[in-house]
């Protein structure tokens, strides 16, 4: 297989461990309302663990809550039981087929607690970033073993890894930091 095309792939193998690590971000709170914090939920929906922003039309109306207001209003109990479950502390108002959340300030130790999540979820990240690169180079090693690629390729294509895997993780860093900044902030 050619050099580019194993890159290549394993590119695109970081660019979705960078678009995971985003998507957990948009879960973490940091003070403000966003749909965000509940698009993902699972609420056991006939059986069946479904994403909320499946089930409902989800609103910030104003900076400090979210309202919910389900497709279906026989599924507001096991919506209103999905968040009551959830690690989001947010204690669901149900007004009829509307659920709304109010999002509490974030004390100083949440927003710190909060800020080792944030952390820990990007190195989670790298990691991820790492060993793509560690199976790519694995397998150009392999390729130069087998003869089909010339030992400069295998250096050349070594270095294109080495490049991108730095710049995903330069980005996993920026992410953290903003994300960081967004909490501390609140």
């Amino acid at each position: 297989m050619p050099v580019e095309k194993i890159v290549s792939e394993h590119r695109e193998n970081m660019d979705k461990s960078v678009s995971y690590f985003e998507q957990e971000l948009r879960g973490v709170r940091t003070g403000r309302a966003s749909t965000g914090l509940v698009e993902n939920l699972k609420v056991d929906y006939y059986g069946s663990p479904t994403p909320l922003k499946q089930l409902a039309n989800l609103a910030v109306p104003q900076p400090n809550s979210i309202v919910i207001k389900p497709f279906d209003p026989g599924s507001t109990s096991q919506i209103e039981k999905a968040i009551k479950n959830s690690e989001l502390s947010i204690a669901p108002i149900v007004e009829g087929n509307l659920i709304r959340l109010n999002i509490p300030d974030l004390s100083e130790e949440r927003r710190q607690q909060l800020v080792t999540q944030v952390k820990n979820l990007g190195e989670k990240a790298k990691v991820s970033i790492r060993n793509v690169r560690k199976d790519a180079k694995k397998q150009l090693e392999k390729e130069e073993k087998d003869k089909t690629i010339t030992e400069d390729d295998l250096k050349m294509g070594v270095e294109q890894l080495d490049d991108i895997t730095r710049k995903h993780t330069d980005k996993v860093d920026e992410l953290v930091k903003q994300k960081t900044d967004e909490i501390m902030q609140g």
